[in-house]
């Protein structure tokens, strides 16, 4: 079996899927994106692509190596992101191949169901607990928050207690029965950090999310000594040598994005890395149907997973929805706040081609937006 083509597909609200094709007529389908930074990511991909046309596709491992080592500068954002696509579209085809779900090809499922949650927003603390509620009604168990909207990184007694007053909100809107999660999305400064997670420590959320930015790594055990709060990061790390410092500092959770961070196999590697440190996975993805999937697929075989993200209903589904683009919605159904383990081969879901391509002819643009703090400097978002 070889490959003959890869092609790439630009679809709203933010989303890059990529479809390898095969001489047997096999195809695989994986989601290469850096949000915000699509076109980008897609030239990395037909860059690679070049590694990959006429090669065996069962051959995952060496094609991974290639594809992240072939070239003097390595790593990134953008890199991985566009081998994570690739190589989630490699094992789909590896499963498709065998006719058993990429789970199997995992060593085999460690569980029948895997719990969810979804994003409710973070800004005015009324609002946020009515989106709470109502995610809560749609079936799911556990919720995350942005902790703030915009702020300073040292902010005011009087915008901690906002912080406090949304995650108090939430909690007394869901009840001591469910989760919540709380996103610091690095806006916090590290002292400050350690301040607000002490206070919202007794409202016990779930996890306190990127409690400072990536390249203040080498203070995180500062943070994660300072509370008995649970502390995850990892959207922002691409690599298990991305991981390991802060594993070594003492994080409780891993969050690495599947679309991102190598795609499952350099996934499965942190997963396992992490299970050295009695650290948990909670992969990142609030992206598109192909990322949940193979997420979905390195949850069914991973020990040491704790809870997996999903973008159904996110607010940046504006312009399309994760849903729009597979043919059978079943499978991301999450009956009792969890998706039941599926057994159809590959990474088990059918992409929607014709609905895929006319999204394409549409494209996007997406950004982030950007922020800025009232004395006109430029503000985390």
């Amino acid at each position: 079996m070889k490959i003959t083509s890869v092609t790439t597909y630009q679809v709203p609200p933010r989303w890059l899927f990529c479809r390898i094709e095969t001489d047997a007529g096999l195809v695989g389908w994986g989601e290469p994106v850096v949000e915000g930074r699509a076109d980008t990511v897609r030239a990395a991909v037909d860059e690679l692509s070049d590694l990959l046309i006429g090669q065996d596709p069962r051959r995952i491992e060496d094609l991974w190596q290639l594809m992240s080592k072939s070239a003097f500068y390595r790593g990134g954002p953008v890199l991985s992101s566009a081998l994570a696509g690739l190589d989630q579209a490699l094992w789909d085809i590896l499963g498709k191949s065998l006719d058993v779900p990429v789970h199997q090809l995992l060593g085999g499922a460690v569980r029948d169901r895997v719990r969810v949650y979804g994003w409710i927003g973070g800004d005015e603390p009324s609002a946020v607990a009515d989106v709470a509620a109502a995610r809560i009604e749609s079936g799911l168990t556990a919720v995350k928050m942005n902790a703030s909207g915009r702020v300073g990184r040292m902010p005011s007694r009087s915008e901690t207690a906002e912080v406090v007053a949304r995650l108090a909100a939430v909690r007394e809107a869901i009840g001591d029965d469910r989760d919540v999660a709380v996103d610091f999305h690095g806006r916090f400064g590290v002292a400050a950090a350690r301040r607000i997670i002490g206070e919202l420590a007794p409202l016990h959320p779930l996890f306190v999310e990127e409690p400072v930015l990536p390249e203040y790594g080498h203070r995180l055990a500062e943070v994660v000594s300072s509370t008995t709060v649970p502390v995850a990061c990892g959207e922002r790390l691409y690599s298990r040598t991305d991981f390991l410092p802060a594993l070594q500092a003492g994080i409780a959770v891993a969050q690495p994005d599947l679309s991102h961070a190598g795609g499952i196999s350099e996934t499965r590697r942190i997963a396992a890395l992490a299970e050295t440190f009695d650290a948990l996975l909670a992969p990142h993805c609030p992206l598109g149907p192909v990322a949940l999937a193979a997420s979905l697929q390195v949850a069914f075989a991973t020990p040491n997973f704790l809870i997996q993200e999903q973008g159904i209903g996110i607010h940046y589904n504006t312009d399309a929805e994760l849903l729009d683009y597979v043919l059978d919605r079943a499978p991301f159904a999450f009956p009792d706040g969890a998706i039941a383990r599926w057994d159809a081969p590959g990474l088990g879901i059918e992409i929607d081609e014709d609905a895929v391509r006319e999204a394409d002819r549409r494209g996007h643009r997406w950004r982030p937006p950007v922020w800025r703090h009232d004395d006109g400097s430029f503000a985390e978002w």
